[in-house]
């Protein structure tokens, strides 16, 4: 099976300083057949303005992943984490038993651009966790967040696991799928064409059942995220 989300489908919130794109529910937005897929619960296409952000907040048992596009964030948590997050570095933040945060756009002149992913746990109220690292820009998959941290990955406490997908122009990749096993494309650049769909910017797409699947880049390189999610 496969549905696509198509990037003008998604909710919306605009609150001046923010503006947002929500894949599935979230806040204001709800859509009773988006949400979330599998273990998948949310992913937030956010611009946030110079100087602005998210002021202290709570969360508990949520694998919280922030993948900034352009800009940096300013990360201080209750934990003692104070850091910077530059484009093209992946933050995982296990909120586990509850913790508190805040996220600000590090600039004064230019506009943040990033994706808030939340994955639901399966492992509850442990000790709060907080995971940074660049990837870097190899073509083709490049696994970032894993259930056990594998090969230097961020390690999150869910049977998941997400990839970085970069492939040149009119490149084809075999994808990695088990029909006991759900995905989730999300694209950020370019064209690519799945399933006989072509995804552009913004698109995403539901996959399950699958014993086999390829993927075309358009005429343009293109980057995406690539979940691997427990069977739906």
């Amino acid at each position: 099976m496969f549905e696509v989300i198509r990037s003008n489908e998604r909710g919306g919130a605009h609150f001046g300083w923010l503006k947002s794109k929500h894949t599935f529910s979230f806040g204001d937005y709800y859509n009773p057949k988006q949400m979330g897929f599998s273990a998948l619960r949310v992913i937030n296409d956010d611009q946030v303005a110079a100087g602005a952000g998210f002021h202290t907040h709570s969360h508990k048992n949520m694998e919280i992943i922030s993948y900034v596009l352009s800009g940096k964030i300013a990360h201080k948590d209750s934990a003692g984490n104070e850091e910077v997050l530059p484009a093209g570095e992946f933050q995982l933040m296990s909120a586990g038993k509850g913790i508190s945060h805040s996220e600000f756009n590090a600039s004064q002149t230019d506009d943040l651009k990033f994706l808030q992913i939340w994955i639901q746990p399966n492992q509850f109220d442990g000790a709060p966790g907080y995971q940074q690292k660049d990837f870097g820009e190899a073509v083709g998959l490049t696994e970032v967040i894993t259930a056990d941290g594998r090969n230097g990955t961020l390690k999150m406490k869910q049977d998941a696991s997400l990839a970085q997908m970069i492939l040149l122009p009119a490149q084809l990749i075999n994808l990695p799928v088990t029909t006991n096993r759900a995905y989730y494309l999300h694209l950020i650049h370019g064209e690519l064409t799945l399933q006989g769909q072509t995804l552009k910017a913004g698109d995403g797409m539901k996959l399950a059942e699958l014993d086999e699947l390829t993927a075309t880049a358009g005429a343009e390189h293109v980057k995406a995220l690539w979940f691997d999610l427990p069977g739906v």
